[in-house]
């Protein structure tokens, strides 16, 4: 079974945009694997709320302009 675990600052994508990234994996791992893996390709977009990671030493907020509107 493919499996994607994707991890994204919280309020990042909207629901819409996340919906089109499960598909345009899917269809990608389709191409590699096959038809057949479709059924059992898994794509999880995980939110990691603002703080909950870091970058070069400091804690990563998402500006507002980068959130989903």
């Amino acid at each position: 079974m493919p499996f994607v675990n994707i991890k994204t600052p919280e309020a990042a994508l909207s629901a819409e945009q996340k919906a089109e990234i499960g598909h345009r994996i899917t269809d990608l791992l389709v191409e590699y694997f096959s038809e057949h893996a479709r059924a059992h390709t898994m794509v999880l977009i995980e939110e990691v709320k603002d703080g909950g990671y870091y970058r070069a030493d400091a804690p990563f907020s998402i500006p507002p302009q980068y959130r989903a509107r």
